[in-house]
């Protein structure tokens, strides 16, 4: 499964190499283990950013929230899911490189030996998606190879010294449209009509065409990306399978559950962004990352950790109803930092801020503990196999 819930052999072609998978198997634990560091130094500089007073791990710690976020957390995490979905050993130098990237940033390492380390890895995605539309030229993996473009331009712009400020929009992209290209594979299985595909696919042409236009006419390029993101949400709110999977119990509601808040928060994203356009002060800034980094892409991530992590570790993570908790925490918690922001409070903002830290350091402990007791509860190997 990939971070849209999907089965990753719909995009590994017909006869990946199950050798070359196996005998990579064990790297996948340390980067994953690499990504969720880099998730916690995003976390811990983050609280610096909202101006908590936290210990200073390293002093440029502060200034790499979002490249260790976008790039060492969620850039590793995709780049790793691709690699197994291939099945070739090669596939792993994204992973690897991003993971080294960010290793760089958290240790304090001279510029720029992190965001270059970072730039091959998203180079080596754009190859592994080459070798993926090879095998399966389809709308959806061509959206999806189109996202890591939108990354290898954004580190570029990056490595290049570029603000983040003058840039986010292209790494704002690779997440969009990688998550986008995942939904509409698993939708065009459930009967949605051509012509209600080509409305999504022509959306995210219009969001595609908005970055390009950002480049140089930021007021007109960033309120058109913000309006193909509000027709985006707007189309997956309406075809997306969870409509019809939140009437179920267990899992499949708690998925559903997370895709269609999801699908909210891009939509609010979306909204902000057409509503500010280049009026990036802070607190419109912030809601124009945040809806989408925090409401949309997270709620993918606690959607689908129980199918995701499993796929990578070979160890089963049981779904509970202790994940709600940190689904709603984050939910309340966004709204609350939205609204402060909106509001001119900055102590709500702030507050707002810590909660969602909070939401997802609850996430990273519930999943763990529902790991733990899975394997706490397998029979000994013996038993197993009847030996």
């Amino acid at each position: 499964m990939d971070l849209a819930g999907k089965p990753q052999a719909s995009v590994s072609g017909r006869g990946a190499p199950q050798a070359a998978g196996q005998s990579m198997q064990y790297i996948r634990p340390p980067l994953l283990a690499l990504s969720m560091l880099a998730l916690m130094a995003a976390l811990w500089a983050g609280l610096q950013r909202l101006g908590w007073r936290v210990p200073a791990v390293q002093p440029g710690l502060y200034a790499d929230h979002a490249p260790l976020m976008v790039c060492g957390f969620l850039g590793t995490l995709i780049s790793l899911e691709r690699a197994v979905a291939l099945g070739r050993s090669w596939s792993y130098a994204a992973a690897m490189l991003s993971a080294a990237g960010a290793l760089a940033l958290i240790v304090g390492a001279p510029d720029p030996i992190g965001a270059a380390l970072v730039t091959l890895g998203s180079l080596a995605l754009v190859a592994n998606f080459g070798a993926i539309v090879y095998r399966q030229r389809a709308p959806f993996t061509i959206t999806m190879a189109l996202g890591a473009v939108a990354w290898f331009v954004g580190n570029c712009a990056w490595l290049a010294g570029i603000p983040i400020l003058e840039m986010f929009y292209w790494w704002t992209a690779f997440l969009v449209l990688t998550i986008v290209g995942e939904r509409l594979e698993l939708n065009r299985l459930t009967g949605v009509s051509e012509q209600h595909q080509l409305a999504l696919l022509l959306s995210a042409g219009a969001f595609i065409a908005g970055l390009i236009i950002a480049c140089r006419i930021p007021a007109v390029g960033l309120r058109l990306a913000g309006l193909a993101m509000s027709a985006m949400a707007l189309w997956l709110a309406r075809y997306d399978l969870a409509r019809r999977t939140v009437k179920n119990k267990g899992l499949t509601r708690f998925i559903a559950l997370n895709l269609l808040a999801g699908y909210f928060w891009l939509g609010v994203g979306g909204a902000a962004w057409l509503w500010f356009g280049n009026d990036l002060t802070t607190f419109h800034y912030d809601i124009m990352l945040h809806a989408i980094f925090l409401g949309f892409v997270f709620s993918m991530i606690f959607a689908h950790a129980p199918v995701i992590f499993p796929s990578v570790l070979q160890r089963p993570l049981p779904y509970t109803g202790v994940f709600y908790a940190h689904f709603v925490l984050l939910h309340l918690s966004l709204a609350l930092r939205i609204g402060g922001g909106l509001c001119g409070s900055y102590a709500v903002y702030q507050w707002g801020g810590l909660l969602n830290v909070l939401a997802v350091l609850m996430f990273v402990g519930n999943s763990a503990r529902a790991i733990a007791a899975a394997r706490s509860r397998r029979p000994p190997r013996a038993a197993r196999t009847g030996l």
